[in-house]
């Protein structure tokens, strides 16, 4: 009992360090794992050494891919391919359903493009389309924040998934994680959208000038205009989907039946398959949406934004790596695990934790690290210690991660102000959305877990 009393007491450490007191994630979890290290009875000789090594080996494995993908989404950000994305959809799906449009819009925009940057981006195509069709801007914005959120939590190469991955040992098996994470994040785009639908006859309930003038509030063809010369949709498409293709296909080439043989063909297939290597490919796809005579210059400039912006994720993520090697050089993976099982609890364990550091801290990709380095020792003892349970613990992970959105998380804000929603609609609309749509993919990863395990 004492072991599982210790791991309250740094969980509650984590939460209050974050949320109450305003420390950052990296700095709570790299004294949360010192905290542990010391409460455990480690031997002191080990205690560095653990958790510098689980620092280093996570980032080892997956920090390259975490940095090559938010630059990435910076590019695709920057260069307008988002607003070329949104173009296609509607192109594609016209005026007729605009809840589904604009859901649709976030779902595939979010996959390289972080959830709050993409709501800013596209609110004035949701602003437009709500004037032109007479239609609740609140219901397409929930529409919109879902679709954006399910890709946002559960599809690599997003940063908090792929950390969450690489915490679980599927860093080489990306692919099976991404063919998983698409149909559990469509799962959790249509319980948005559905919840979406009851708001289809709210109107937005603040007045706030100061938005109608912004920039963002713009009217979607001068947007538009602001860029330049979009890309064209193959352009705008390929930095992200091009890796995720080559990433699936190299996930089946090593799959044990060999379905493709052993020869050179499938070495070039698994080669250009590695998480790494498609990833750059996808940035040498994404150099060529820069424009004018200075790319080189532009090129360096958008790296540099990436790396910026992927600097807390590494630390994060590293921090969360050197947190889960002490509680693995501890008996606690054993004990909790057994008791777990006994409890019957199993799939439903990451879901759980992972829902509360949400709520309680408000950081998606923050609730995605650390709940994958809490877990990472006792799937073994929870029945998950197989490749597709370490895939579906990293959805059950992720559906906590999106449960709930509320006052403390910067996207919640985003979404109510940009919407003008006040803080009570807010959380009619948004966070019970965001609430329906983690209980509906655990749900739907509860289910694959009785057919799949």
């Amino acid at each position: 009992m004492s072991l599982i009393l210790i791991l309250l007491a740094v969980i509650v450490f984590i939460v209050l360090a974050t949320s109450k007191f305003k420390v950052h994630p990296f700095l709570a979890l790299l004294a949360a794992a010192f905290i542990a290290a010391f409460a455990y009875r480690l031997p002191l000789d080990t205690i560095a050494d653990t958790i510098t090594s689980g620092f280093g080996g996570i980032l080892g494995y997956i920090g390259l891919v975490i940095v090559l993908g938010t630059i990435i989404g910076v590019i695709l950000e920057k260069s307008g391919a988002a607003i070329t994305m949104a173009d296609v959809v509607i192109a594609k799906l016209g005026d007729r359903f605009p809840n589904l449009t604009m859901s649709i819009i976030g779902y595939i925009v979010s996959i390289p493009v972080f959830c709050d940057s993409g709501f800013v981006i596209l609110n004035s195509l949701k602003e437009s389309l709500a004037k032109k069709l007479d239609t609740s801007p609140i219901a397409m914005s929930v529409a919109l924040a879902t679709g954006l959120y399910a890709t946002h939590t559960f599809v690599p190469p997003t940063p908090g998934p792929i950390a969450a991955a690489g915490n679980l040992g599927l860093e080489s098996n990306l692919g099976l994680v991404i063919g998983v994470g698409v149909v559990v994040a469509a799962t959790a785009a249509l319980a948005g959208l559905l919840w979406a639908g009851l708001f289809s006859h709210t109107q937005p309930d603040v007045e706030n000038p100061a938005l109608e003038d912004d920039a963002h509030h713009q009217d979607w063809e001068a947007l538009k205009a602001s860029y330049g010369r979009l890309p064209s949709p193959f352009m705008a498409f390929a930095p992200i989907f091009v890796p995720i293709l080559l990433i699936c296909i190299g996930s089946i080439v090593r799959l044990p039946a060999a379905p493709l043989g052993e020869g050179d063909l499938a070495a070039l297939l698994s080669f250009l398959g590695q998480p790494l290597t498609a990833l750059v490919i996808g940035l040498l796809l994404s150099s060529l949406l820069l424009k004018g005579d200075n790319k080189i210059e532009q090129f360096s400039q958008r790296i540099g934004d990436g790396i910026v912006a992927a600097a807390p994720i590494l630390l994060i993520t590293g921090a969360g790596g050197a947190f889960g090697a002490v509680l693995k050089a501890t008996p606690l993976g054993d004990y909790l695990g057994a008791t777990l099982s006994a409890l019957g609890v199993g799939i439903f364990m990451p879901f759980i934790v992972s829902a509360a550091l949400k709520s309680a801290q408000g950081s998606s990709t923050v609730a995605l690290v650390t709940t994958s380095a809490l877990v990472a020792p006792m799937l073994g003892d929870l029945g998950l210690d197989s490749e597709m349970g370490r895939v579906l613990t990293v959805m059950a992970i992720g559906a906590g991660a999106m449960t709930v959105s509320h006052a403390n998380d910067s996207f919640f804000w985003v979404v109510s102000q940009f919407s003008r929603m006040s803080v009570g609609l807010a959380y009619r609309a948004q966070t019970m959305a965001t609430l329906v749509q983690g209980v509906t993919a655990m749900v739907l990863v509860y289910v694959l877990s009785l057919v799949l395990l």
